[in-house]
Order: C-alpha cells, then sequence, then structure tokens
C-alpha cells in the first residue's frame, strides 16, 4: 500500500511521539491533574526522586505530572494559531487569484507589506495592543503567521486557476467560491498539508517562547513554556526540571514537521499515479473597433450568429489582433466545421463566443447573438445561465481539462445539479445514461474513477457527455480529435454525430484536419491569419475550393490514390505572425497566384449567389453562377 511505502522508520519514530502526545492530551488532566494542583511544602524544589522524577517547582508541585498535563493546552493552542493562519492566509491568497488582475495587484502589494514585517515583530506588535495572555499570543501568532501562509496559496493557486480544467469549469458557470473548495484547493493540497503540520510545530515553539517571556499564558494556567520558564530560574540546583517540558516543546514540534512531510507524500495529486457551479461572468475586456466587412447573412433558424468578432491582446509594440472581423452563423442542428492550420484563430474565436476570454484580452464585435439574443445585451447572470445551460464546450486535452483531483461522476453531474436543480442521484442517473449513449462501456464504474484512469478517447467521450448533461442547443468541439489514434477519432466523432441526431445539437466543429471536417460537417469555415477566407458546403469542397488557401490544405492530405513515390504536397513558407501587419491578403507571401493587388489590397469576404463567401481577388474557380463550376 502507499501509505506504508511513505513510512520510513524515522517517521514511524516522530508519528509515534504524536500519537502519545495527543493520547496525553486526553488523558493528561484526567490521570495527572490532580497531583499536577497537590502542594507539598515539606518537598519545595526538591530534585529528582522516585515519587517525582523531574522534581518539582517551587510550592512543591510534581513537574513530571504538570508538565503531562501541560500537553492538552499546549497543543489545542498550537492547533488554534495554525488554523487560524491557514484560514486567513488562505482567503488571502487564493481569493483574490480567481478575480482580475486589480484584485491580485491589491492582494499581491497588501501580502507584501505583511511580510516585509519580521514575525517576531508583528506578533509582540499585536500583543502590545490586545495585551499579554492566552488569547493576545494566540492571536499575535496567528496574525503573524498569516503573510507566509498567503504568498505560499497566492503562488500555487495562480499555477491552478491557469489551467484548462479551471477554465472549463468557469464555463458552466461555477460561482468563486465553489471553484475555489472544487478545483483550486484540492489541487494545491499536498504543500498547503506540508505547510499546515509544520505551522503547528512552529507554532508551539513560538507559543513556548511567548510563554517563556511571560507573555503567553498566565497563571492559574501553564503550558510547556511557562514550566520551562519556572524550572529554569533553578537549573542550576535542579536541571531534571528543564528536560520535561524542554524535550515535549523539541519532540513534538519535529514530530508536527515529520507529519507534514508525510502527508505531502500521501496526498500528493499526480495524474499519472492517481487517480468541475455557476460562475460570476469576468470582467469584461476593452472594446476595440469593428468593421463593418465580412458580415454574414445569418439563416431564420440560427442558433448562434457571430457578427464582426475581433479579438486583440497587448504586445510589445502594440495590440496584437490574432482574430480579426470573423463573422459566421450556425443553424440549428448544423454541424459546421472551422479548420486551419495552428495560429490561425480557430481557438480564439471559439472561446470568445464561450466568453471565456478574459484581460488583457480585448473581445470585439457587432452583436454575438445566441438563441435569439445579443449577449452584449443580456443581463450578467441571464448571459451565464444561457451560457451554462444551452452551450458547451469540448476542448482538445480532456486530461488537462478535467480536474485530476476529482472523481468524473463528481465533475460530469456538477453542472446539471447547479443550474438545473437536479438532485446527486437524479443527476448520476442521467449522467450513466449518458454514457451508455456514447458507448461507455461500464458506465457505472467508470463514474467513480479519476480522469487518468480512463482512455484517451473514453476521456474526450467523457466530456462530451459532460456537456450534454444540460441538454446544450450548441456544442463548440475545439480540435476534440487531435493526438488520438484513427481508430479513438472515429468514436469521438460518432458520439458528436449522436449527440446531433438524437438531441439535435448543433455541432461547431474546430480542426487542423481538413478531411476530418470535410466527412462530419456540412458547411465549411475556413481561416487564415486570423479571418475567414472561404466558407463552402462539405460536399463541394474537394472539386468547387476556390480560394488558393483551401486548396492547398487538400493537396497536403493524402488518399489512397497518392503516388508514394512522389513528396507529400506542402505549403510554402509561414503563417503571419499575429502581430504582423498586412496591408493586402494575408496569403500572398505563400501563394502561387498573387499579384499586387494581393500585396496591396486586402480582399473582402463576399457572399455569392451559389452560397459560398469568399476573400480572394483570384479564385482558383468561377464562383457566383452555379456549383461546381470548372476550374480556371
Amino acid at each position: 500500500m502507499r501509505i506504508r511505502q511513505e513510512l520510513t522508520p524515522l517517521r514511524i519514530v516522530m508519528l509515534t511521539v504524536l500519537a502519545v502526545a495527543f493520547a496525553l492530551a486526553i488523558i493528561g488532566p484526567v490521570a495527572w491533574g490532580g497531583a499536577a494542583e497537590a502542594t507539598h511544602l515539606d518537598a519545595l524544589s526538591q530534585g529528582s526522586t522516585a515519587a517525582n522524577p523531574l522534581g518539582t517547582d517551587a510550592l512543591g508541585r510534581d513537574m513530571l505530572a504538570r508538565t503531562l498535563v501541560a500537553t492538552r493546552l499546549s497543543l489545542l493552542l498550537a492547533v488554534a494559531v495554525a488554523t487560524l493562519a491557514f484560514l486567513a492566509g488562505i482567503l488571502l491568497g487564493a481569493l483574490p487569484s480567481l478575480g482580475g488582475p486589480r484584485a491580485r495587484r491589491r492582494a499581491g502589494a497588501a501580502i507584501n507589506l505583511l511580510i516585509a514585517f519580521p514575525a517576531l515583530l508583528l506578533a509582540l506588535l499585536v500583543v502590545t495592543m490586545v495585551g499579554i495572555g492566552t488569547e493576545g499570543a494566540v492571536l499575535a501568532l496567528a496574525v503573524a503567521g498569516t503573510p507566509q501562509i498567503a504568498r505560499l496559496t497566492q503562488t500555487l493557486s495562480a499555477s491552478v486557476v491557469g489551467s484548462d480544467y479551471v477554465t472549463a469549469a468557469r464555463a458552466t458557470g461555477i460561482p468563486r467560491w465553489r471553484l475555489l473548495v472544487r478545483h483550486v484547493l484540492p489541487n494545491i493540497a499536498p504543500p498547503l498539508a506540508l505547510q499546515y503540520a509544520s505551522a503547528i510545530g512552529t507554532a508551539l515553539l513560538s507559543l513556548s517562547a511567548l510563554s517563556f517571556l511571560g507573555v503567553g499564558v498566565q497563571e492559574p494556567r501553564y503550558d510547556w513554556g511557562s514550566l520551562l520558564a519556572v524550572a529554569l530560574d533553578r537549573v542550576y540546583l535542579t536541571p531534571v526540571a528543564v528536560l520535561g517540558p524542554a524535550a515535549a516543546i523539541v519532540l513534538v514540534s519535529l514530530a508536527f514537521n515529520v507529519l507534514g512531510d508525510a502527508l505531502a507524500d500521501m496526498l500528493s495529486v499526480d495524474p499519472a499515479s492517481r487517480g468541475r457551479g455557476r460562475r460570476r461572468a469576468p470582467v469584461p475586456p476593452p472594446v476595440v473597433a469593428a468593421t463593418d466587412r465580412d458580415a454574414v447573412a445569418a439563416p431564420d433558424d440560427a442558433i448562434l450568429t457571430v457578427d464582426g468578432l475581433s479579438v486583440a491582446f497587448p504586445g510589445q509594440h502594440g495590440r496584437v489582433t490574432p482574430v480579426r472581423d470573423v463573422s459566421l452563423a450556425v443553424a440549428q442542428g448544423e454541424r459546421l466545421g472551422i479548420v486551419g492550420e495552428s495560429g490561425s484563430g480557430k481557438s480564439l474565436t471559439a472561446l470568445a463566443v464561450a466568453q471565456l476570454i478574459e484581460r488583457p484580452g480585448a473581445v470585439a464585435a457587432r452583436s454575438i447573438t445566441f438563441e435569439d439574443a445579443d449577449l452584449a445585451r443580456l443581463d450578467p447572470a441571464e448571459r451565464d445561465r444561457r451560457l451554462a445551460t444551452s452551450m458547451a464546450m469540448v476542448f482538445q486535452d480532456p486530461l488537462s481539462s478535467f480536474n485530476p483531483a476529482l472523481r468524473i461522476g463528481r465533475q460530469v453531474t456538477e453542472s446539471s445539479e447547479v443550474h438545473l436543480g437536479r438532485r446527486h442521484a437524479e443527476a448520476t442517473a442521467l449522467a450513466t445514461a449518458r454514457f451508455s449513449e456514447l458507448a461507455i462501456a461500464g458506465a457505472e464504474r467508470r463514474l467513480r474513477q479519476y480522469p487518468h484512469e480512463l482512455s484517451g478517447g473514453m476521456r474526450q467521450r467523457a466530456m462530451i457527455a459532460m456537456g450534454l448533461m444540460t441538454q446544450p442547443r450548441l456544442i463548440l468541439a475545439d480540435e476534440p480529435t487531435t493526438a488520438l489514434d484513427v481508430t479513438v477519432q472515429r468514436q469521438v466523432l460518432y458520439a458528436l454525430h449522436q449527440a446531433n441526431a438524437e438531441h439535435g445539437t448543433a455541432i461547431v466543429l474546430i480542426s487542423h484536419d481538413i478531411s476530418v471536417v470535410e466527412a462530419f460537417c456540412a458547411r465549411v469555415v475556413v481561416m487564415y491569419a486570423g479571418r475567414v477566407v472561404e466558407e463552402i458546403a462539405a460536399d463541394r469542397l474537394r472539386g468547387g475550393a476556390a480560394h488558393p488557401y483551401t486548396r492547398a490544405l487538400l493537396a497536403a492530405v493524402p488518399d489512397m490514390t497518392t503516388d508514394r513515390a512522389t513528396p507529400l504536397a506542402s505549403i510554402p513558407g509561414r503563417p503571419p505572425a499575429a502581430g504582423e501587419v498586412i496591408t493586402g491578403c494575408a496569403f500572398a507571401a505563400r501563394c502561387g497566384f498573387a499579384t499586387d493587388r494581393c500585396r496591396s489590397e486586402l480582399p473582402p469576404l463576399e457572399q455569392h449567389p451559389d452560397g459560398r463567401r469568399l476573400a480572394c481577388w483570384n479564385p482558383r474557380v468561377a464562383v457566383g453562377t452555379h456549383p461546381g463550376q470548372e476550374d480556371r
């Protein structure tokens, strides 16, 4: 077992010390409370004897009995200090990470200011303000320990908040507190567990130090620190009296540090070795100007219409716009494909539609209409509800999109429980049905497993099932078949086809593989350098593609008739960088048919009578009159 593997001899010894300490904390005051308070005038300040192995104090009280009884108060106060410091530190360090940049900056400044003060000076300052005594010492040490915990939590949570599975959880509308409890804290638990146990040991030392100095626990109560102060007054006469409280402080403090180390190992979350709620919408990013070009004629039954969408980010030399004036429409129950090379803006377009672009990103659009409502004009709460229940997103890498610390069932059922009010048992039954519909064998058992225990294709189908839990009307599938073998690709595409056929769910399939898009979709949108360059029916793609870039993508895909003796076709050159300023057609530098006009004037995306949209000055087929024209 894993626990046995983590129990080294040193850990066994130290954990035994802790077990004895906690046992003494329970039974000590009951068993030795009377002896600890009994005074013996004939044995004042006595050294070690058979009856009093650690001697007696100035009132003749047994030092061994008092050391054993003091175990309870010493441990309780140390745990109280660590717990208060952790609660305050986690709130101060983790919650701002789920907010915007302004909240993160303010929290960071507050943490830096607190850390600038030495912990001991900060503790003494608080003690001076609230007064000496047990309560003052606990509060002072908790305040002094909060900045270190906050800095650790801030650093750990920042790395988790940027993960795909947190983005996926936000897309379902999970509130911040639930995002923190369910998705952030479980994934930073190992280092926090180590720090918490270590903090108890540190708190024990610090409390003992304050009591030793006379500003901690006061008479008639006593802890190990106050007992040590009493014994030290006569260390030269009866040195044995110091051994009890001193040994207890040192050994128990070390044991808590060893416990933290063991807990960190046993609670470590590794997707390779172990086995996603409503959100507050992110602060809307600044709007950049959108032009009136490239508009799309939306069908009457459109579920989604995007008009003039642009996405921009700040760069070293000004604003970078990787998505420029994208317009498209998706009809109810339609399967639309978006294809293009890496960096063409496909995924950013989907993220912008799903309202998942946050600062410093800037999104602009004349309108993004979903279910006959402009998302920009909706109340934020209504927008969140609509997106969480009627739109689902399937990410490229399900292993990183699923939370590795939670079982599959907990993540799949969460959105329907939060947004549709289903009971857990009802949601679990629905999840089992969805898994069965998508041909996931042993659905009940799979729901109890962790993401790493499922195969790549099974994880992708589980993510599709999670999207179907709220019966969405649109699924945005962002390269769901990337890095999967052909058999698993077929399984994932079949699952999407089943969702479309059985539930009437519209599908937007994003891929760089034009052959997959051609086979699955009814319409294909081709993107290059952040713009739509062609839109055409999938069944006309092979013989009717007019844009040189579309034809180059098709030529680069081999088939059974491809001559294996000749080199595979490729597109020369490279796509332009996102920040590169281009005055004409972005593909002109790689196009063998480019003219001076192509290099100096941007071709508009125009709607043609044959149904296609095309942005090209020199199309490779005659367009605008009849589908299936001959090549030029």
